[in-house]
């Protein structure tokens, strides 16, 4: 499925930024990351893992991004296309093609590429949150002019233990250390969402009122939520638009951290 903006460019195969999006479960659609890639000139195609082959190669793509899911991240005997998500996301790696990974995705991420996902050992964190930048984002393309501490949606069980070798800790939290992270030259994971809309969350809520009510008091409001989402919008949406700006440039050489792209 393509999600096509006429005004994007896409017309023009040469002046298409063309990313691919790995949808592993139909409650976590692209939502409003979505909105903001197309508004900054990306094509997106959108494959739900659970129900359609992933493309035999990346070579039509400048970018990757894999969102959430339900559920774990080896649990394959139940859902035995996450080996072809991993196997993906590892090739985007090894390619140097710029990927960004999101909860779920972020999981699959950093087990492909030799990390380690286990349960949270205090239960899951949940809720309208901040994470902190570490130091040594430095001049990072996307995360550098990120605020110290972004407000994050979190609705997740497991963490990411022990990172993939040779990744930077790019985030962390009290309750989760690991909570983005760069693999590789331009392999973005974040346990933490970014694109949910209010209607999204809601519906988690229902799906895992357990889970949900670890939440802050009055985070799962649609009050809140709305006010959320505003606030997540204000710092994110200028995220989505320098990661198209990083797929636009097209695969990044090992080595390359640290070289600062043009102010949005």
């Amino acid at each position: 499925m393509s999600l096509h903006d006429p005004a994007s460019g896409a017309d023009d195969p040469a002046r298409a930024t063309r990313l691919l999006v790995v949808q592993p479960s139909r409650s976590n659609p692209p939502g409003a990351l979505a909105d903001w890639l197309r508004g900054a000139g990306a094509v997106l195609d959108v494959v739900v893992a659970s129900e359609q082959p992933l493309p035999a190669t990346l070579d039509d793509y400048r970018g990757v991004v894999c969102l959430g899911g339900e559920m774990s991240v080896l649990d394959d005997l139940r859902h035995p296309w996450l080996a072809s998500v991993r196997k993906l996301l590892a090739e985007a790696v090894t390619r140097n093609l710029p990927t960004l990974a999101i909860c779920l995705g972020a999981q699959l991420l950093a087990v492909a590429t030799g990390g380690v996902v286990r349960p949270m050992e205090d239960g899951p964190e949940v809720g309208g949150r901040l994470v902190a930048k570490r130091d040594s984002v430095g001049t990072d393309p996307l995360f550098a002019d990120l605020p110290w501490t972004p407000d994050v949606l979190q609705f997740h069980e497991d963490e990411i233990s022990t990172l993939p070798p040779g990744a930077q800790l790019l985030a962390s939290s009290p309750q989760c250390q690991n909570q983005a992270f760069l693999v590789g030259s331009c392999g973005y994971g974040m346990l933490f969402h970014i694109e949910t809309t209010t209607e999204m969350v809601l519906d988690w809520a229902a799906g895992a009122p357990d889970v949900a009510q670890r939440a802050p008091r009055g985070g799962f409001t649609r009050e809140g939520l709305d006010q959320l989402h505003a606030d997540l919008a204000e710092t994110w949406e200028p995220f989505a638009q320098r990661f198209v700006r990083l797929a636009e440039e097209g695969p990044r050489p090992n080595g390359s951290l640290g070289r600062t792209l043009p102010l949005v």
